[in-house]
This record gives structure tokens, sequence and C-alpha cells, in this order.
């Protein structure tokens, strides 16, 4: 994983008459070591999730989408520059997140995005390992 950037991996589409399937990049499955959180969440229309960056979590985002969307990320402190990644159209990406990295998904089409995070580190409420730092205006 970059140390101070984005890895984007965009993932072929394995399905058939009854759907779409996504299956992860090996290379990655063998050198994650194990995911200890998951959380599942929708992104509609003109919403924007993130805006943070995590100290000691490294986090993966599998984000499933049927039209625009928009990937931010700063390289990793305050003041550094601001990068934007644009996808359109039908499809799955999993986007690796290195520590310290500010990173947001906005959704910019007309239908809600589907975004699956793993992370190797266990969300604690009192101690979230979430800081805000904006990189794409909500």
């Amino acid at each position: 994983m970059g140390l101070n950037s984005l890895i984007f991996h965009v993932l072929p589409d394995g399905g058939d008459e009854r759907g779409s399937s996504f299956a992860l990049p090996a290379t990655w499955l063998g050198s994650a070591g194990g995911s200890v959180d998951v959380h599942v969440t929708t992104l509609v229309p003109g919403g924007v999730r993130g805006n943070h960056f995590h100290r000691a979590r490294r986090e993966l985002l599998i984000v499933v989408h049927q039209g625009a969307w928009s990937a931010h990320w700063d390289e990793g402190s305050e003041g550094t520059p601001v990068h934007s990644r644009v996808f359109e159209g039908r499809g799955a990406v999993l986007i690796e997140v290195p520590p310290m990295v500010s990173h947001a998904v906005r959704n910019d089409g007309s239908a809600a995005l589907q975004i699956t995070g793993l992370s190797d580190g266990v969300y604690d409420p009192a101690a979230p390992d979430a800081y805000s730092r904006e990189v794409v205006a909500r």
C-alpha cells in the first residue's frame, strides 16, 4: 500500500444474468493480514462519506456503483495537495487507504452507492481513530 496515497483496483465483474459478482484480488488477500472490523453502508446521491483519516488503522473500501462517483484524498497531513478520481457506469472498485491519509467518497450520480469497509483495527466508540480533515465539500 502506498504511504501517502490511495490505491485503486477496478474489480472485474464475474457475474451473469442473475447479477454482478466481484471478488477481491488474491494479491490483497494474501498480504492484508486480518480484518477485524467490517461495516456496510449506502451513500445517497449528492452525499459524502469520510472527510477523515485514521492514525493507526488501515482501511479497505469496496464501492459498488451504478453511476458517477468520486474519491478524494490528501497526502497524509494538513495542507498537502488534495487529489480526486472520478468513476462512472456500473462496477466495483476496491480502495486501499493507509493510515494518516484523509479520504472521502462523494456520490455524484443518481443511484445509491453500496460501500463495504474493512479495517485491521477494532472500532472503539470511546476511541474511534477517525479524525476530521476535509478533502471534499459536503
